[in-house]
C-alpha cells in the first residue's frame, strides 16, 4: 500500500506548519530518546509474540488494525500541524516529535508493513516512529520521563478481547450470539494538542470474524493510558 497520493508535510500554509516544518527534523534530545526506546523495544521484541491468538482471531485483528492505521496515516499532516501549535504554546516541546505507537505484536508488525510501502508521507515519518507495546512503551517513561510530551506523542491502538463480565451490561442492545464475546478497539492521541483525543470501538467476535457494531463507546470512567 503506498501513501504516494498524501500531501508532503511542507505543504502545510498555517503558520504553526511552517514553524514544524523549517528545521525538517527532530532535535538532538528527541532523536536520542526515540533512540533509547527503539533500542529497548527491539531487545524485547524478540521475546515477543501474538500469543494465545487462534488464526482467526489474529487475522481479525489484523484486519482491524489495518483499517485503523492506514486511516490515521492518511491524517498525519493534519496532527503535525496539531503538533506544531501545541509546541508553539508549550516551550521546550519539539514541534516533530516522536511518534511512539503502542499497540499489540501483532499491530506492531501492521505498522512495520505499512511504513515500509513507500511514498513521501511514509519517508518523512519512518524516522520519527516507534511501534512497541504498552508495557514497553511505560518502562521507557520511567526511565526517560516526558510526561508533558516535550518529545513525543503517543498513538495507541490495540484491541481488548477479554471484556469483564461486569461490562456486558452496558452493551445488552447489542446481544451476543451462541459462541461470541464482545471486543473493544481502543485508540487514541495524547501529545498534539487539539490534535488528542480517544475512542473505543465495540466488535463482537464469533470465533470466525470480526463485526463492528458500535463505531464509539462511552469509556470515560475508564483511565486513559499513561506517557
Amino acid at each position: 500500500m503506498g501513501y504516494h497520493a498524501f500531501p508532503l508535510l511542507d505543504d502545510f500554509s498555517g503558520p504553526s506548519g511552517r514553524t514544524a516544518l523549517n528545521r525538517g527534523s527532530m532535535t538532538p534530545e528527541t532523536r536520542a530518546w526515540r533512540e533509547g526506546l527503539a533500542a529497548l523495544a527491539a531487545c524485547r521484541r524478540t521475546a515477543s509474540s501474538v500469543g494465545a491468538l487462534t488464526p482467526a482471531a489474529a487475522a481479525a485483528e489484523r484486519l482491524i488494525l489495518t483499517a485503523h492505521f492506514a486511516r490515521w496515516i492518511d491524517g498525519l499532516p493534519a496532527l503535525d500541524e496539531a503538533r506544531a501549535t501545541f509546541a508553539d504554546a508549550t516551550p521546550e516541546s519539539d514541534p516533530l516529535p516522536a511518534v511512539v505507537i503502542t499497540t499489540s505484536p501483532g499491530g506492531i508488525a501492521v505498522v512495520d508493513e505499512l511504513l515500509s510501502g513507500g511514498g513521501p508521507l511514509v519517508a518523512r515519518l519512518q524516522p520519527r516512529v516507534v511501534a512497541t507495546t504498552e508495557v514497553d512503551y511505560r518502562a521507557w517513561c520511567i526511565q526517560k520521563p516526558d510526561s508533558a510530551h516535550r518529545l513525543h506523542l503517543n498513538h495507541w491502538s490495540w484491541i481488548k478481547m477479554r471484556v469483564p463480565r461486569q461490562r456486558h451490561a452496558e452493551f445488552a442492545p447489542h446481544a451476543l450470539g451462541p459462541g461470541a464475546e464482545y471486543w473493544l478497539h481502543r485508540t487514541g492521541t495524547a501529545g498534539a494538542g487539539r490534535g488528542d483525543d480517544r475512542s473505543a470501538g465495540l466488535w463482537t467476535f464469533d470465533g470466525r470474524q470480526a463485526v463492528l457494531i458500535d463505531p464509539r463507546v462511552d469509556e470515560s470512567r475508564v483511565r486513559p493510558p499513561r506517557s
